[in-house]
């Protein structure tokens, strides 16, 4: 089976609510999918979020860089992964979403192809259910209140509560009251319950270790990102304070590679990562990533970016299906969305989702929503 065709295909999708996060409220998911056809005529689906301020991609910039790689891959074997990641590699350096969209698309192919679904293809699944990370947040405490008690009822017992968003006291007040209730509630039902904060990079050093010092003792698993993704050394004093308080601190704008990884765990400016496909470049990075993590003893949060649609949510499934271990659980965002690309959208039943059954990523691509969610953009030669 061989490539015949590749097509970016760039779409914008309501979100059922703004999420906010520091520096940023997403209130459409700007994203791009990639249609993968072979000689077959069997077609396969990927798709990347744009990032700017997470991966440096637009939603123009990877239509054009898809298109910039695809004459390459035209015409190879639909199953060398290997040999597509290469010669994408040699042709451009980063546009690491861009690169994930076509990665995905190839393997939910050649799933489809060979009638595997796509965990069997990255080497078999160790787990068949999730807990799913429910995000909260916004500057209404009360309203946050509300959604996160909604949450847990509905059977979440996974909770990202979002940070950044005013000052760090004013976060730490929310958050600790958040806490505090959510791990109430999990104590009188005898059922874990875990429960992290996302600065998304929002806060300064001093801000950092304010937001650490007002949370202690409230229970709060784990601190993501609480400072610049390149400012390792203020990671490791954020870790080594929240550390002496049984708190970890996790990095995910400050990973996008192996390498990244590495380095934090040698700085011990991290005690776990969040993993995303669009950092890393594809599902076969994402999960050598998440074994590297299990080598270094590192805790692992699989996730999508905010606004993916099935697809991604599909592809983060299946790998978080194999990976050896998802302490921090698994983030997928396709059930914000109030439109979705697929027939019958990844769905979360009592805060869990299950792999999909089926070839492939074991979802099933509306042709016709695709092209009604579709924006116009040019395809660059």
């Amino acid at each position: 089976m061989k490539i015949k065709s590749i097509e970016p295909i760039a779409v914008s999708l309501p979100m059922k609510k703004p999420v906010q996060m520091a520096g940023e409220t997403v209130t459409r998911a700007d994203n791009v999918l990639v249609r993968v056809e072979s000689d077959t005529g069997v077609v396969g689906w990927g798709e990347a979020a744009s990032a700017p301020t997470m991966t440096g991609e637009t939603v123009a910039g990877m239509m054009a860089a898809v298109s910039h790689m695809a004459p390459a891959l035209l015409g190879r074997a639909a199953d060398d992964f290997a040999g597509a990641s290469a010669a994408m590699n040699a042709l451009i350096y980063g546009n690491t979403g861009a690169k994930a969209a076509i990665e995905i698309a190839l393997h939910d192919l050649v799933g489809r192809g060979t009638g595997c679904p796509l965990h069997v293809l990255l080497g078999g699944k160790v787990r068949d259910r999730m807990p799913v990370l429910a995000v909260v947040g916004s500057e209404d405490a009360i309203a946050d209140m509300r959604e996160a008690q909604a949450r847990y009822a509905a059977g979440h017992r996974a909770f990202k509560i979002k940070v950044g968003l005013a000052s760090a006291a004013v976060d730490a007040a929310r958050t600790r009251s958040l806490c505090t209730a959510l791990k109430a509630l999990s104590r009188n039902d005898g059922v874990p319950c875990l429960v992290s904060a996302d600065a998304n990079q929002g806060y300064g050093l001093d801000e950092a270790l304010h937001f650490v010092q007002d949370v202690d003792d409230c229970g709060l698993d784990f601190f993501e990102q609480p400072v610049d993704a390149h400012d390792l050394e203020g990671m490791a004093r954020v870790a080594a304070a929240a550390q002496q308080r049984g708190l970890q601190v996790g990095a995910d704008e400050g990973i996008h590679s192996s390498a990244d990884i590495a380095r934090h765990h040698q700085e011990q400016a991290a005690h776990g990562v969040s993993l995303k496909a669009i950092k890393l470049g594809g599902l076969r990075a994402l999960l050598e990533a998440s074994r590297l993590c299990e080598r270094l003893g590192l805790k692992v949060n699989i996730s999508c970016k905010t606004g993916e649609s099935s697809i991604a949510s599909a592809a983060a499934i299946h790998v978080a299906a194999v990976a050896p271990a998802i302490a921090w659980g698994l983030t997928v965002t396709s059930p914000g969305l109030a439109e979705d690309v697929t027939a019958t959208p990844v769905g979360v039943e009592a805060g869990h989702v299950t792999v999909p059954q089926g070839c492939g990523l074991g979802v099933a691509v509306d042709e016709y929503r695709v092209r009604r969610s579709a924006q116009d953009f040019k395809r660059v030669a």
